[in-house]
C-alpha cells in the first residue's frame, strides 16, 4: 500500500530554508530550493505578443522584433542565476540568447537561421538561481 503525505508547508531541521533530498543512488544530496525553477513561462509571440502560460511572471513586455522582457514577480537575489531559453518555429532554425539581467528581469532575443531578429510563433525560458 503506497503513503501519502499531505502538508500544506516543509521545513528543514537546521534551517527553515533548507530541505535536502538524497539522490536515487543514497550517495549524494540537493538542495530542493536549488533544484526548483523560480521563473518560467511560455509565449506566443507571431503575430502579437500572448502568454500562455507563466509562473513567477508580472510581466512580459515586447521590446522589439524577437526581443521579449520578462519581469519577475519575486526578485532574484544577484544577477547570476542561469536562464535557459528555447523557441518553436514554422520556420527554419532559431536561436535564443539572454542579456541585460537585472535582479528584476532580463532580456530574451530570438532569431531566425539567418540570425535576423524574429518574432517567434513559441517562446519559452526558465529561470534557476535564488530568490531575494
Amino acid at each position: 500500500m503506497a503513503s501519502i503525505l499531505k502538508v500544506d508547508e516543509l521545513q528543514g531541521i537546521v534551517s527553515a530554508g533548507d530541505i535536502t533530498v538524497t539522490s536515487e543512488g543514497g550517495s549524494a544530496t540537493q538542495s530542493l530550493q536549488q533544484g526548483l525553477a523560480k521563473q518560467w513561462w511560455n509565449v506566443d509571440n507571431s503575430p502579437s505578443t500572448v502568454l500562455l502560460d507563466s509562473f513567477n511572471v508580472s510581466s512580459m513586455t515586447d521590446i522589439s522584433t524577437g526581443t521579449l522582457g520578462p519581469s519577475f514577480v519575486n526578485n532574484m537575489s544577484g544577477v547570476s542565476y542561469s536562464v535557459a531559453v528555447a523557441a518553436q518555429t514554422n520556420h527554419n532554425g532559431y536561436v535564443g540568447t539572454k542579456a541585460d539581467m537585472t535582479t528584476s528581469d532580463y532580456d530574451t532575443s530570438f532569431r531566425n537561421s539567418s540570425y535576423s531578429a524574429t518574432d517567434l510563433d513559441l517562446n519559452l525560458a526558465s529561470v534557476h538561481g535564488d530568490l531575494a
